[in-house]
């Protein structure tokens, strides 16, 4: 009889981990999603190294549209304007594995259509898990239940299905950080390598731009360091720590701006369940070292 996994959250770790098991004639697998249905708006950028894509090469991923991605060659370090070092990143590729920029609504539509429409369930809040012999019973908010044989969380940083099944509130902890970003299109105004990535350090703060497809577009993020607010004036934290230090950069902020604080986990988490296993932000936030908060979830 097939193993049931239940994999609560349907971001790129879930579908990741979906992808890979559902190879295994001996599971079945069910993603279970609270929203009403998959979010595939455009988003922010991403970027995966080279050990995240040899995982997404196994389902398919270098058949992607080589226009909806990109692969820089390059990681630039800039002091304001002026170029410190770079860092090699064609150093790490081969012929079929390259280090990759793209929007992260791309692989989520990628990930998203290598599985079918009965592996997953949305609206599905988790509200209760109990231990039945070997096996574990998910009561969901809808009044709906569900008896599988493993559970794999992967529901982010701010998991409610942590504390629900280890039956204690655990809660990430604000870094003193808020991360600015936009997608920006490419201007003759843009002072940095258009076909790699460029990180522009300050005080207090650093500015990554980097392309994210062939199309022009570009990923823009600001990390502030920033005191914990109800009431987060973006403009004003632009303003302060980047453009006092540098106007050049005033035209990259002209689009649409969106801020996140920036949580982080007190501790990794092992589950009082030997079926329950955690994944991604849900085991364990830390800051992404050089962006790699999605290749840290696969």
């Amino acid at each position: 009889m097939k193993k049931k996994i239940a994999i609560i959250g349907s971001g790129v770790g879930g579908l990741t981990a979906a992808n890979l098991l559902i190879k295994n004639s001996d599971f079945e697998i069910i993603v279970y999603e609270k929203e009403k249905m998959l979010s595939l708006e455009e988003g922010y950028g991403i970027q995966l190294a080279p050990n995240s894509i040899s995982i997404l090469n196994k389902i398919g991923f270098r058949n992607i549209d080589k226009n909806d991605i990109f692969n820089p060659l390059k990681l630039n370090f800039y002091s304001n304007n002026n170029k410190i070092c770079d860092l090699d990143l064609g150093k790490f590729n081969n012929d079929s594995i390259k280090y990759t920029t793209l929007q992260r609504s791309t692989l989520i539509e990628f990930l998203k259509d290598k599985l079918f429409t009965n592996n997953f369930r949305f609206g599905k809040e988790v509200r209760k898990v109990s231990k039945i012999k070997d096996k574990l019973l998910i009561n969901f908010s809808d009044n709906t239940n569900d008896l599988v044989d493993f559970i794999i969380v992967s529901d982010g940083v701010f998991s409610k299905t942590k504390s629900i099944i280890e039956n204690k509130d655990i809660r990430p902890r604000y870094n003193g950080s808020v991360a600015i970003r936009s997608v920006i299109k490419f201007s003759d105004e843009f002072n940095y390598e258009s076909k790699n990535i460029s990180l522009i350090m300050f005080p207090n703060a650093h500015v990554v731009i980097y392309p994210i497809n062939k199309k022009g577009d570009f990923n823009l993020v600001c990390i502030a360091r920033e005191k914990l607010s109800q009431n987060y004036d973006m403009h004003s934290i632009i303003k302060k720590k980047i453009l006092s230090k540098n106007k050049n950069l005033e035209n990259l902020f002209k689009a649409d701006l969106n801020l996140w604080p920036v949580y982080v986990s007190k501790k990794p988490i092992k589950s009082i369940h030997d079926n329950v296993f955690y994944l991604g932000d849900a085991f364990y936030t830390f800051v992404p070292a050089l962006a790699q908060g999605a290749s840290q979830s696969i």
